[in-house]
């Protein structure tokens, strides 16, 4: 099962109040349903969102569906189900502003299907439940849509979604508008604005473990970047200490230059700050990093000189 399919399940079972209902149907036939003369119908592959719609209308209206399953075009295994409304269809359209009282379809909702918070949330959930999809966070980026074929529903349900502030953004399609939500906080606070606690639980775990694996690469590439640097520095003091030796240069420095040549010879990994703590350690006298990295520049600057003769 699929982490959409997940969530659309978990929000079918909410109880809600009648206006609430009708806000969600609203939504939802509003952005699944086909029109004809007589009669309507919306298709899902999901038999839970069946349930729902069949016994929201009944529960509302005392008015039955006609349930069917019908062929599926879009090579999904799935069976495709089919709600048909007939009976008492002008007064459910226009009960859930789709229609007005003169049966004119009606592009954008009247203000009073939502007129409250959680009525709101219900509209959002209808819509999502209708042609909402999300992006398991365990496999893929984080991406959350919403496909309107209609241009002012798809600004309508923007609004209500930047209610939220959830930052919600609109695509032109070919077949629609495609509303988007890419931030992984933003998309869960939409699951919590749908009721969806379960599948909010799941996509927390996942973001803050995923954040946690990001924060460890990305020490882990600084933990490397770090070494590199180390190694590339020693080996390019080894270098100029094997030129002063093959140019018979010891004898020019001083002792505690000879000594940190010794030193960086017999420990040629560590970095800077482990050399001075080995040479403090062993030799008993106190060297700092600034003060070992004073040595090894006049070896190097004496390698550099014997190197240009």
């Amino acid at each position: 099962m699929s982490y959409t399919v997940t969530v659309k399940e978990e929000i079918t079972k909410i109880q809600s109040s009648k206006s609430e209902l009708i806000a969600e149907l609203s939504a939802y036939i509003r952005n699944n349903a086909t029109y004809f003369k007589d009669k309507i119908t919306m298709t899902t592959e999901n038999k839970f969102i069946v349930e729902r719609i069949n016994s929201s209308i009944k529960f509302l209206y005392n008015t039955n569906c006609i349930l069917n399953v019908i062929e599926n075009l879009n090579f999904s295994k799935k069976d495709l189900y089919q709600i048909t409304l007939k009976d008492n269809l002008k007064k459910i359209l226009l009960d859930i502003g789709i229609i007005d009282s003169n049966e004119n379809y009606l592009k954008t909702i009247p203000e009073y299907i939502v007129g409250g918070n959680e009525e709101i949330r219900s509209y959002l959930r209808g819509t999502f439940l209708s042609s909402g999809s999300i992006n398991d966070p365990k496999k893929s980026r984080y991406h959350l849509e919403l496909l309107i074929s209609s241009p002012e529903e798809s600004v309508f349900v923007q609004k209500l979604l930047n209610l939220f502030d959830l930052n919600a953004k609109i695509l032109n399609r070919d077949k629609g508008y495609m509303i988007y939500i890419k931030e992984a906080e933003k998309i869960s606070d939409f699951l919590k604005i749908l009721g969806a606690i379960n599948a909010v639980l799941y996509f927390e775990n996942i973001r803050i473990y995923r954040e946690q694996k990001n924060k460890t690469n990305r020490l882990n590439n600084c933990e490397q970047a770090n070494m590199d640097k180390i190694i590339l520095s020693a080996t390019e003091q080894l270098s100029q200490i094997d030129i002063i030796e093959k140019n018979d240069g010891i004898m020019l420095l001083d002792e505690k230059t000879k000594e940190t040549l010794n030193y960086r010879k017999k420990y040629p990994e560590a970095s800077l700050k482990e050399l001075a703590e080995i040479i403090s350690l062993e030799t008993n006298k106190k060297i700092t990093k600034s003060g070992l990295n004073h040595r090894l520049r006049k070896i190097k600057e004496l390698a550099e000189k014997m190197q240009s003769l």
